[in-house]
């Protein structure tokens, strides 16, 4: 769902200067101005590590994709971190990737790339065996009962999640709604395809590489609980 809120000061300048057009894939124009959601002809996600001089990592590197990534901030931390692997965001939400953007360029990132537009519809048209990691962290839980069906992981998504990941990639979701915790579990045990690195019917710790961020730590002082899921493609 397209979606544009209140735009920060430097999450506009990112969107409108030249400077950060870098970052953001499918742009209407050298300035980053006007991004489309347009992106029929991204095809290939390594592809766009492919100018070694701008992004030395080069095409080859391992790859994670994070779709949804909010504001951007855990994903950056994540690209810090993590030097050698190039990662890929996509997200609808313009002052989100504005903000991203923002931030990547001021870290001076040369591993991550940010596309605006639908995670399903860009999968579809992706390679398979694509992907070393694709990661949902926090995603909208639909609570009411006939949303269920546009909660991200269910059989049909994940069918195109799998395809695009290569043997012995990751899928790493992360929740903090306990019935959808249980949701996802009961789904991804029984999808075909997958194995639960951490046992049929178990959650994983955190993971260190998975920041902590501020609203998760703010819920979990109030006795919020947190569930990670990682699944292998076999």
């Amino acid at each position: 769902m397209k979606r544009r809120t209140h735009v920060s000061k430097h999450a506009e300048q990112a969107l409108t200067d030249s400077t950060y057009a870098q970052y953001i894939v499918n742009s209407t124009d050298d300035k980053g101005q006007a991004i489309s959601t347009d992106f029929k002809d991204i095809t290939d996600l390594r592809a766009l590590f492919s100018d070694t001089d701008k992004t030395p990592n080069g095409p080859d590197a391992p790859l994670t994709f994070e779709i949804g990534f909010g504001m951007g901030g855990s994903l950056i931390e994540m690209a810090k971190a993590d030097p050698d692997r190039n990662f890929v965001g996509i997200e609808v939400h313009e002052p989100g990737i504005g903000k991203c953007a923002f931030m990547a360029g001021e870290e001076n990132l040369t591993n991550l790339k940010i596309i605006d537009g639908d995670a399903i519809g860009l999968m579809q048209q992706l390679p398979e065996n694509h992907i070393d990691r694709v990661q949902l962290y926090f995603p909208d839980p639909w609570q009411k009962k006939r949303h269920y069906k546009r909660r991200f992981v269910s059989p049909k998504r994940m069918q195109i999640v799998t395809k695009v990941l290569k043997t012995g990639g990751w899928f790493h979701t992360a929740t903090d709604w306990e019935h959808y915790a249980f949701w996802m579990l009961e789904v991804l045990d029984h999808f075909e395809g997958l194995t639960n690195t951490a046992g049929k019917g178990n959650f994983t710790p955190r993971p260190a590489f998975r920041p902590l961020t501020k609203f998760e730590k703010r819920g979990i002082d109030r006795g919020h609980g947190v569930w990670d899921l990682i699944y292998s493609k076999n």
